[in-house]
């Protein structure tokens, strides 16, 4: 038997930047980080021939193209597998569709998985772009790059993706200290509502295929956003980070409808109110994860209790994906 698992990340700057629909144009940087909240793939070979899998569903078939759950086909299709015969199960320490990257971390532990299996090793770059692969172009997402990228590496690291589609990535030289600051004083709170990213992303992508120029200047600003983000931590200014992350979420809400609702807005301005400095919804928006950097923790916590929101504590990693067993 062998377990991978990925981690899910948050978007620290630069969000949005990461399509192909606008880096191929103008290139695109972001800030992320992964987090100590998982995806895990289990992958063993069972007695009786066929491909089982089980997820939210269950799948017994025996030939890779009957596959329902799609990025599992494409998975198994990218090793060529002739007459398969294995068991795929899936689990999460937290559900899609929250604005963590549980797409990109559920490819990049299912790879992981499947190559450990077949003793064939691959670089987590190799393995970011094998994701990004069957995510973007076998399956036509309408999604960015960095969830793949910052799973399959880990840490806090920052992104530049180029026009020719290829990506730098570069840890984040962060002192001890502000990687502590940022621990301490990041809070997430799930705002109880889970959706898909793609019918988000939708329209941004399709504007900026448009090359409609509101949401051109929107996205050129974001980018911007995103280094002085880097700039921020890179120099321990953890505040200037944290007020960063409101002009983020400001822009964030231009960009499309849909990005936010009465609810949510209300939490954010009570969440102002209560300590926070600044804050974000984490993902493509619409629901999934708020957070804040706050000096104020207790206060806040307090606010967001009364709303009934839960809090999800975190450490980052700095692991990236990895097989676990054996």
């Amino acid at each position: 038997m062998i377990i991978a698992r990925s981690p899910l990340r948050i978007s620290l700057g630069g969000g949005g930047t990461d399509l192909p629909s606008y880096y191929k144009e103008h290139g695109g940087f972001l800030l992320a980080g992964a987090i100590d909240k998982y995806v895990y793939a289990t992958v063993l070979r069972p007695f009786a021939p066929g491909i089982y899998l089980k997820y939210s569903n269950l799948e017994h078939v025996n030939l890779v193209k009957d596959v329902q759950h799609p990025i599992i086909r494409e998975a198994l299709d990218e090793l060529n597998l002739r007459t398969p015969q294995i068991e795929i199960t899936t689990l999460a320490d937290i559900p899609s569709g929250t604005g963590l990257g549980s797409s990109g971390s559920f490819t990049t532990a299912l790879l992981k998985a499947l190559y450990s299996h077949y003793r064939k090793n691959i670089h987590p770059k190799e393995l970011a772009e094998l994701a990004c692969k069957i995510e973007l172009e076998k399956l036509g997402e309408p999604i960015g790059k960095q969830d793949q990228y910052i799973a399959a590496f880990g840490g806090i690291s920052s992104f530049t993706f180029n026009p020719d589609g290829t990506v730098f990535s570069e840890p984040l030289a962060i002192s001890t200290e502000t990687l502590h600051n940022l621990e301490d004083n990041l809070l997430l709170f799930f705002t109880g509502i889970s959706r898909s990213a793609s019918s988000i992303l939708s329209d941004q992508d399709n504007k900026s295929k448009e090359s409609d120029s509101e949401m051109l200047e929107n996205l050129h600003f974001t980018k911007a956003l995103g280094l002085r983000s880097r700039d921020a931590l890179l120099a321990g200014d953890t505040n200037g980070f944290g007020l960063l992350m409101h002009e983020h979420w400001v822009q964030k809400k231009e960009r499309t409808q849909g990005m936010s609702n009465k609810f949510i807005d209300n939490a954010y301005e009570i969440a102002l109110k209560s300590g926070a400095i600044g804050g974000k919804l984490v993902g493509a928006g619409g629901g999934g994860f708020l957070m804040f950097y706050s000096n104020d923790k207790d206060k806040l916590r307090t606010a967001m209790s009364k709303l009934n929101l839960e809090e999800i504590r975190f450490k980052f990693d700095f692991e990236g994906t990895k097989v676990i067993l054996p």
